[in-house]
């Protein structure tokens, strides 16, 4: 593209970017058609093309082959919060995420990647209090759906002193409180979380496992569990789709 048709690229993004800001275009509005643009704006169709997509990169826009542009519709939030652990829901029988989903209104469902005993990486070796040159944790891999959309991709460790013979070795986790209802059972309630939240763009890989849309960020969060005498027990990584997904914390301030 030349400069003038970058330029133009540019402006004809930003027209549509402060029409959706504003409200003007609300969610699930069709864009006009490519070859309306071109005589609105007077421009090339390629440059049109550019603009549609400098919209679609900042997750303003979804474009459907064959159907047009569409004013990206905000999808219902999955909630991962402060209370998301509490004893208070054990009398529900479900596992943490269920709760979210049901408060959603979804369906939630667990797709198994992976789970095998293995060499931590030294961020989490170092959280666990493991052996960083060695198979010293248990790893599971896992993408949690909500109804027909991966909302995160999850990877846990567990230090194998741990859950070596356990029912986290197994490839569905045998309780209905999930991976803290066995630990659980073994000694570990928890007693204290420390979770710390980035935002990033995704791998290649979380684009794909997570369907992830153009321009759609992830919240990439580590959490890990404390028990009460202050042995970390286990450290999970959520990788999750930023257009799906909240932080909800109401806490003490101590």
């Amino acid at each position: 593209m030349t400069e003038d048709q970058t330029v133009a690229s540019h402006r004809i993004a930003d027209d549509f970017a402060a029409k959706i800001e504003t409200g003007e275009l609300s969610p699930g509005t069709k864009l006009p058609s490519e070859r309306t643009l071109v005589t609105t704006y007077g421009v090339a169709r390629n440059t049109v093309q550019a603009a549609m997509r400098l919209l679609a990169e900042a997750g303003m826009v979804v474009p459907h082959h064959g159907r047009g542009v569409y004013v990206r519709t905000p999808a219902p939030l999955i909630r991962l919060g402060s209370d998301r652990y509490s004893p208070k829901y054990r009398e529900s029988g479900l596992s943490p995420f269920k709760i979210e989903c049901e408060r959603a209104g979804k369906q939630p469902r667990f797709e198994v990647l992976s789970i095998d005993r293995t060499q931590p990486p030294r961020d989490i070796a170092e959280q666990l209090h493991v052996d960083a040159d060695g198979p010293s944790v248990l790893r599971l891999e896992n993408v949690f759906w909500a109804d027909d959309d991966p909302v995160y991709r999850v990877t846990t460790y567990v230090p194998w002193t741990i859950a070596e013979g356990t029912g986290l070795v197994e490839p569905e986790v045998p309780h209905p409180y999930g991976i803290h209802g066995v630990l659980e059972d073994q000694g570990y309630p928890m007693a204290r979380l420390h979770d710390v939240a980035t935002a990033r763009m995704p791998t290649l890989a979380e684009k794909a496992a997570l369907r992830l849309p153009a321009g759609v960020p992830v919240i990439d969060l580590l959490h890990v569990s404390v028990r009460a005498d202050g042995e970390p027990y286990e450290a999970t990584r959520f990788v999750m789709r930023a257009d799906m997904s909240s932080l909800t914390y109401d806490v003490p301030v101590e």
